[in-house]
Parts: structure tokens; sequence; C-alpha cells
């Protein structure tokens, strides 16, 4: 195979207008092409998403590809240089919606899996694929129902890369053995709405909020660890009065949102917080919404497995890295012990003119393949 295939590939995908939560038939061209390898394909329909479960093989160890076919929207058309869902290459570089997140790596996955089943047609253990099109969205119908059906199966998964786009400068320089959760909170401080000439007779929300948000700013929440940096409470919205200078008002409301790592938990988080409002007498409503919890890999079998291959087939040498958004590896995180995320640049995801540098193409797919190599054989 050449990187003409995996180009290919990826422009067909690119082609398919799958803005979440539709897969716009991206997951029946990857069954087209994974049954003749051998792969018992299943789609999993959940509402509006289309999932795909796909394995080839039966005994252990497990390794699947993790990914989405759906993509966010494009923002306006008139702002890109050349149409979102028509592949473009120009300057080197291939333009369209997807094509670093993460289509390229969706068709590298396939390809590399074509490679190396055609070599070592007899591998050892078991290749899967999880797909969804649901990533991009609320992630409620994707992933983590094809996580649930596995674990009511009592299917044993051991490895786990997601082609999420993880490398910063270049191809390979980081991938990510983690993520942060992420709590958020609606807190609703209450007071009693007066005449400011009269504020014996009212109780400012906003005045007694303030030594509170105060502690919760100066609150040291963990030190983090080897791989996290300290958790982190951020203010993101202050919503207080009624827009006239002469009232005070009766709440003030404010959103938080806690990024944390694997050094604390979101239970205790909540426990604190409630603990410093108590402390300040404070009369609140707290509403809280966990969208995400953290996961961690140490260093171990996989991970060493893609830097090794990284570093022959690009010669840089990988950082691992816990930084960034959520993605779908928390929940696949729930049921498999070592979980990677590892794709291309992410410089242009969710951008105007989203693109992947052409030269980066066929050694992402030489990274998968030599990753199976690895692992499989």
């Amino acid at each position: 195979m050449t990187a003409s295939r995996t180009l290919a590939l990826t422009e067909k995908l690119i082609g398919r207008s799958s803005v979440t939560p539709e897969d716009k038939g991206c997951q029946d061209q990857l069954i087209h092409l994974l049954e003749p390898l051998g792969f018992n394909c299943e789609t999993i329909q959940s509402g509006d998403v289309t999932n795909l479960w796909a394995r080839r093989g039966a005994e252990g160890p497990v390794l699947v590809f993790a990914g989405h076919t759906d993509v966010v929207p494009t923002g306006p058309v008139e702002q890109w240089s050349s149409e979102p869902f028509y592949p473009t290459q120009r300057d080197g570089k291939l333009y369209g919606r997807g094509a670093a997140d993460m289509k390229t790596s969706i068709a590298a996955m396939v390809v590399a899996c074509e490679e190396f089943i055609a070599a070592h047609p007899d591998h050892k253990g078991s290749i899967a694929f999880l797909i969804t099109s649901d990533e991009e969205g609320p992630a409620t119908d994707g992933t983590v129902v094809v996580c649930n059906q596995l674990k009511e199966r009592g299917e044993k998964l051991d490895y786990c890369i997601v082609g999420e786009p993880t490398s910063d400068k270049t191809l390979g320089d980081m991938i990510k053995n983690g993520r942060r959760g992420s709590l958020s909170g609606k807190l609703t401080i209450k007071g009693i709405q007066g005449h400011i000439a009269y504020p014996q007779l009212a109780r400012n929300p906003i005045h007694q909020a303030a030594p509170a948000l105060a502690d919760l700013v100066a609150e040291v929440w963990d030190h983090g660890n080897e791989y996290y940096l300290p958790t982190s409470w951020q203010m993101s919205n202050i919503k207080g009065g009624t827009g006239a200078n002469n009232v005070i008002p009766g709440d003030v409301v404010i959103d938080f949102n806690f990024r944390f790592s694997t050094a604390s938990t979101h239970e205790d988080l909540q426990r604190r917080v409630h603990a410093i409002l108590d402390k300040h007498g404070l009369e609140y409503d707290l509403q809280w919404t966990l969208s995400g919890l953290p996961f961690l890999t140490p260093r171990g079998t996989l991970s060493a497995a893609i830097v090794d291959a990284i570093r022959l087939e690009t010669g840089v040498d990988a950082e691992l890295s816990t930084t960034g958004g959520t993605s779908d590896g928390r929940f696949i995180a729930q049921i498999c012990p070592q979980v990677i995320e590892f794709g291309p640049p992410n410089a242009s995801i969710h951008k105007i003119d989203e693109h992947i540098e052409l030269r980066f193409i066929d050694p992402l797919k030489n990274i998968y393949r030599r990753t199976l190599e690895n692992l499989l054989t």
C-alpha cells in the first residue's frame, strides 16, 4: 500500500458532510473495507447516532482503534478558501472539514490494518474498531453506549488507540496518556432585593459571595501528580443585578468548572465546595454537572509501543501529555486498562480551512501499522 491509498480514503470520508450526529455513510465505507479483512462488523444505532463495533479475532490481547466520523459545523462557508466538504489539495496540504479531526486518522488506521493483516494474516490476539458519530456532540449515544454493551457482554479489551489529533508542532511530538475530568457547577447565591439607598432593608448577594469566591479561588485542590498539573477551579460567568444602578439584586449566579486530575475525585471536590460555601453562611443553590471523569494510562506496554513506532518512523521522541479537553477516551478507559490518544497536529481543528499536511498522512498510517507489529506479532 502507498500513501495514495490512505489519502484516497481520507478524501472519500471528508467528502461526506457528516456534521454531528450525522454519519452520512462514512461507517458503511469502513465496513466495506473491513469485512473483507475478516472483521465482524456490527452497527449499533442509538437515537440519531450511528456506531460501529468491528472485531477481527476471538483471542486476546485485543487492540482497539477508536475514533469518530462526525465533525463540527463548518462555520461561514464563504470564509473557507475551498468547499469544506470537497477535499482540496494545495500548498502541500489537504483541506476539508475533518482533515485533522479526525478522518485522516480513521483512514490511516484502516489502511494500517490492511497492510498489517496482509503481512501477518495469523497475527496473535484481535484487532477491533470502535467508531461513533457522536463525539463532537453531546456524547450520550455514542462511544459510551458501545462501551456499556461491551461491558455487559463481558468483552475484554487490552489496548486502545484513539485517533484524536494530539500532535503539536510536528507529527508524533505529543501523545495523550490521559485527560482531565470536567465538573461544572451553577451556583445561585440568594439575597434580598431592595433599594440601594436602604441597604439595611436588603441583603446584597454579590457582597456575600465575594469572600466565598475568594476562598474558592485561593483553595489548593490538589498538587497534581507525575502526569497532571494541579486541579484548577475557574469561574466562567457571573450574572447579577437588574440592570438598574439603584437596585440591590435578589441573587447572583456564578458558573464555574473544575478540570480535575486523578489526584482528586469529583465527590471530594463537591464536598469541599459545599464546605466553603457553608462556612460563609450563604443561602444558595448549587447544581452540579459531571461531563467526564479523568483517566490515566501510566507508562507501560501501549505507550512504549507507540513511542517506539513514532521514533522509528519519524525520529521524534514523543512527549506524554494529559493536557487539553475531554475525549471519548474517558468512556473507553472504564473498560480498557490502557488508552492512548495519538493523531496528527491539532493547530487547525474546528477552524476555518481545517487541514493536514500531506507529508504526515503516510507516516501516520505507518506508525499505526508499526504499533500493531509491536503489540500483535
